[in-house]
């Protein structure tokens, strides 16, 4: 039983987000995009469930990786390519196809360096390139802010085919971004911090679509802050590692 809770959280995890292609089919942009982010919520707590009923199991972990991979990379492509990349019938599949295939590389290469015994990214608490449920987030942000904006044009594929190419780069790329390990808050923030979490969620409740841009905006921008970070991270482990100096020899 310790096993299967979890490992049926990550399997609704899937169900939803597959479920995202059959709304979007039906052109429910609203829903498709909503069964999308349950389905990343489920799939940040999965994990947590399992360790707190030591659950953790070499299967759970493959499950998890492939309904990431059908949930965050198969379902979101599907989804944008009917909302915009279709009107480019020459080269639209090509972008909906890249952030699937890239997303799958990135979680297949998660998992061959699961057992690594050198990762520094994940030492140092961040993670190699951006996780799958915020690419998928990030994939569908201009769908947020179309149905935010009504502005017609943001769903011209001239303008998503670039966006899914960079969504599919930052899956896959090599740079450390910020995780929740990584993040740490002094003791004078946290009662700051608990009351702009109680601000959130109110707003998600009140304007979810807004919210939810605002999120990822904030992600993204703060990629190039998790990558600095991890820089000074990566100076200082290299001071540690340098042998101290020897003491010159008296003459």
């Amino acid at each position: 039983m310790r096993a299967l809770i979890p490992n049926a959280v990550t399997v609704l995890a899937l169900c939803f987000g597959l479920t995202g292609v059959r709304f979007a089919v039906s052109g429910e942009w609203e829903k498709a995009v909503a069964v999308v982010v349950i389905a990343a919520v489920l799939d940040g707590l999965d994990g947590r469930i399992a360790r707190l009923l030591r659950g953790q199991t070499r299967f759970g972990a493959e499950l998890d990786s492939l309904s990431d991979v059908i949930a965050f990379g198969v379902s979101p492509a599907l989804i944008v390519y009917l909302w915009s990349l279709q009107q480019a019938p020459r080269y639209g599949w090509i972008f909906a196809l890249a952030h699937a295939v890239c997303c799958a590389l990135r979680l297949a290469r998660f998992n061959a360096n699961i057992d690594a015994d050198e990762q520094p990214h994940k030492s140092a608490g961040f993670m190699t390139g951006v996780p799958a449920p915020a690419g998928a987030g990030l994939l569908m942000l201009p769908i947020m802010a179309w149905m935010i904006t009504g502005i017609e044009q943001l769903n011209d594929p001239r303008i998503i085919a670039p966006w899914a190419a960079l969504v599919a780069f930052l899956m896959v790329s090599n740079i450390a971004t910020f995780s929740f390990s990584s993040l740490r808050l002094r003791r004078e923030l946290r009662f700051p911090a608990l009351a702009v979490i109680a601000v959130m969620a109110g707003a998600l409740v009140s304007e979810p679509w807004i919210t939810l841009a605002a999120i990822g905006g904030l992600y993204l921008l703060s990629i190039p802050f998790g990558m600095r970070a991890y820089a000074r991270v990566k100076r200082r482990r290299a001071a540690e590692a340098l042998p101290p100096d020897e003491p010159e020899a008296e003459s």
